[in-house]
């Protein structure tokens, strides 16, 4: 990993209800174009610049492994060493959210820390 992106936002996904109709929403907004990203029998949607294409955030159906997500806006900080992360968020009062999951040979666990926010930690 490239140490110049610790401490940076890696990615930003959305989890709601009606994804389908909330993707519509960001894509008329804010210009993105969208992507489906085919899950375990629905699809999620990765968020694109217009130009370039580039994936900059996700919204996703809140089913599956995202069931219990609060509809609010989760950033994914990156980090050197995710269960390092994880012990310091634990020891600093902060709570674990979910077990520490894979996405290819990348990592992520969602936190909240002592003031309720939510986010997620990212290894890449």
């Amino acid at each position: 990993m490239n140490d110049s992106k610790i401490g940076q936002m890696g990615w930003i996904d959305l989890t709601v209800d009606n994804a389908d109709e909330i993707k519509d929403f960001y894509a008329s907004v804010v210009g993105w174009s969208t992507q489906r990203v085919e899950m375990d029998g629905y699809n999620d949607y990765s968020m694109q610049m217009p130009v370039s294409g580039k994936d900059v955030a996700g919204i996703c159906h809140r089913k599956g492994s995202n069931a219990e997500l609060p509809a609010k806006w989760l950033p994914y900080f990156i980090v050197q060493d995710i269960e390092h992360a994880l012990a310091n968020v634990v020891a600093r009062n902060g709570k674990t959210l979910s077990d520490i999951r894979t996405y290819g040979n990348s990592k992520f666990v969602i936190i909240e820390d002592p003031a309720g926010a939510v986010c997620a930690l990212y290894q890449e």
